[in-house]
């Protein structure tokens, strides 16, 4: 008991030393009491648990006491059942956890975190063994609130559109990118040329709106038709040829290419269809059958379709004797618009009645009518995207697009354009179509459907802009009108690289003649 007595005597001396005392002293204890038995170890163990006695160790290390630090709120001290292992074994696990915290941060930052993805691997919080409480409190990111700006954050389907923090560290982008969100960057508008890129005098291009004078064949050549005479200019070689003339008291009205491009159709002011072969420059056939002026035609493999002044509708087969086959009947004014459908099934007409009407390939009478314009319907295009989609265009007194599924008989849609809608076509390459306008800003313009926002208006034409055609390739478009002139426009991407043709060679900048 001396012994004891002594010891906490000591023990209690050590307390009103400095630190410095304290650990010099601690030392000559420690060396003075290694000769103690057993049993005057187990009293001092007993002495010092006492209550009298303060519970504090010390140690030959300085170590200081956190027992006032408030490090919870920087998640420094981990909740996890697995901190109670040793010192030791939970410091080098937690530099491989943080190390793995880090590379998974890396991962999911370039990757995204879609939990369906193969490539994604478990979250930092599960490899730092957090519970789900604690997921956004990581030693990657301590807390919700420490060092963090406030932010306007609202939950609902706009929060993910919240701007980027100014002050973001991230060299990827936006925090949603740890839940799987990655930013990728917007769309420029395609970006399409104001100005024609080649221009045609055409002499003697008549200003007539119920006519239709230019059409641009699958080999690439060009038929103008001016005064009575049919020109041919090819895109490949500039070379411009005269196909036929008519005689001095008759004119062209309207042309149109096969398929193939081989065979030209010629509409004439008398009321004949004349076939010719535009490789030999010869005319093949002449058909009649309207008592006047044939101003519009429609190809369908070996069908002809030909609308007329007399309100009548002609199918011809170019294989029969015959001069037609069929005779529809429905207008009550002039058919200036005739299109056949991409599958060659339906057949869209317009009059000068303000009638739009879609013909099967055996009727004689049509099987849908559609009367919501309120002026002459010229401009038609059948969609090459979506089957049954067609859009019709009116004239001065109706100014609109409207657009129907004929599959349903229905009317969709309806764009004010704000001036005469002369032509329609629809792109092959992107959901887009364009339409050219008289009446009176004389534009043309290009749309985007099915939103129908312009995507572009062109001008340049001094007149009405009555006559459009594509080329084989679908980015390039040429019009027509009564200035006498043809324009050359760049208008759509090409199918594949998404890039316009480039202005060499033939398609350079330049002025030169039809005739």
């Amino acid at each position: 008991m001396e012994d004891c007595e002594d010891f906490s005597e000591e023990i209690k001396g050590l307390e009103a030393e400095s630190p410095r005392a304290k650990i010099a002293a601690r030392r000559s204890l420690v060396f003075s009491s290694s000769g103690f038995n057993a049993g005057k170890v187990e009293s001092a163990a007993a002495v010092a648990s006492s209550p009298k006695v303060n519970r504090i160790t010390y140690s030959d290390r300085f170590i200081p006491s956190r027992s006032s630090s408030n490090l919870t709120g920087f998640a420094l001290l981990d909740k996890s059942p697995s901190s109670n292992v040793s010192n030791v074994s939970h410091g080098s696990e937690t530099r491989e956890d943080s190390a793995a915290a880090y590379s998974m941060l890396l991962r999911t930052e370039l990757f995204g975190s879609d939990p369906g993805g193969p490539m994604v691997p478990s979250t930092p919080e599960k490899l730092l063994g957090g519970s789900s409480r604690d997921s956004a409190r990581t030693p990657m990111s301590p807390t919700r609130n420490l060092f963090r700006f406030k932010n306007e954050h609202r939950g609902g389907a706009g929060a993910c559109a919240s701007p980027e923090s100014p002050f973001s560290l991230s060299p990827v982008g936006l925090d949603v990118a740890l839940a799987g969100t990655v930013t990728s960057p917007r769309k420029a508008p395609r970006k399409i040329a104001r100005s024609p890129y080649k221009v045609l005098d055409a002499p003697a291009l008549q200003d007539d709106f119920y006519l239709n004078l230019v059409d641009w064949s699958s080999l690439n050549v060009l038929a103008v038709g001016l005064g009575p005479c049919v020109y041919l200019w090819s895109a490949c070689t500039s070379k411009v040829t005269k196909l036929c003339d008519l005689s001095p008291n008759d004119g062209v009205c309207s042309v149109g290419w096969t398929q193939r491009g081989t065979y030209l159709a010629v509409g004439t002011n008398l009321g004949e269809v004349q076939i010719w072969d535009a490789t030999r420059c010869k005319k093949v056939r002449t058909m009649g059958g309207h008592r006047t002026r044939v101003g519009t035609l429609a190809w369908s493999s070996n069908v002809l379709s030909s609308g007329s002044r007399d309100r009548n509708i002609l199918q011809r087969d170019i294989r029969a004797p015959e001069d037609f086959v069929n005779r529809l009947v429905g207008h009550k004014s002039e058919v200036c618009g005739l299109k056949w459908s991409y599958d060659d099934r339906e057949l869209a007409s317009g009059g000068n009645d303000n009638q739009l009407f879609v013909w099967n390939q055996l009727s004689t009478q049509p099987v849908l009518k559609f009367s919501e314009h309120t002026a002459a319907v010229k401009a038609i295009a059948w969609s090459p995207h979506q089957h049954g989609l067609l859009a019709s265009g009116g004239g001065t007194a109706d100014r609109c697009i409207r657009f129907w599924n004929t599959g349903t008989s229905t009317h969709l849609s309806c764009v004010d354009t704000g001036s005469q809608v002369c032509n329609l076509v629809w792109s092959k390459n992107v959901n887009e179509l364009v339409s050219t306008h008289g009446y009176s800003q004389n534009q043309i313009i290009v749309w985007r459907y099915p939103a129908m926002s312009k995507l572009s208006t062109l001008t340049g034409h001094s007149y009405r802009v009555l006559y459009l055609a594509i080329s084989p390739d679908g980015q390039t478009i040429v019009t027509g009108a009564g200035d006498e002139t043809l324009r050359f426009w760049n208008v759509f991407p090409c199918p594949k690289s998404q890039s316009a043709v480039r202005n060499t060679g033939i398609w350079s900048l330049g002025r030169t003649h039809i005739r």
